[in-house]
């Protein structure tokens, strides 16, 4: 399995959608606040991906002016791998 979790971000806020493989999503999309509570929950849930598939999902987000900022600072204290992707490419 080749897991991954895509991120909507927003303005204080991301929605969430995982799969698990192409086109096999894991559980519904929800959205989170970008607070350290609310991102703790986030990597709680990536470990749950990764007790069900054996391995730790690929983050993927698209570059959005500053408010991907607070995810992204998280993600690497965390030394979780994303992408970022520019919109004009995505």
């Amino acid at each position: 399995m080749n897991p991954v979790v895509g991120l909507d971000v927003a303005k204080g806020e991301s929605q969430v959608q995982a799969f698990l493989n192409k086109s096999k999503p894991y559980g519904k999309s929800f959205s989170i606040k970008h607070t350290r509570e609310e991102l703790d929950h986030f990597i709680g849930f990536l470990k749950e991906i990764e007790e069900v598939t054996g391995k730790m999902p690929m983050i993927i987000l698209e570059s959005t002016g500053h408010y991907h900022t607070p995810v992204i600072q998280y993600l690497e204290e965390q030394g979780v791998l994303y992408i970022l992707l520019n919109p004009i490419i995505s």
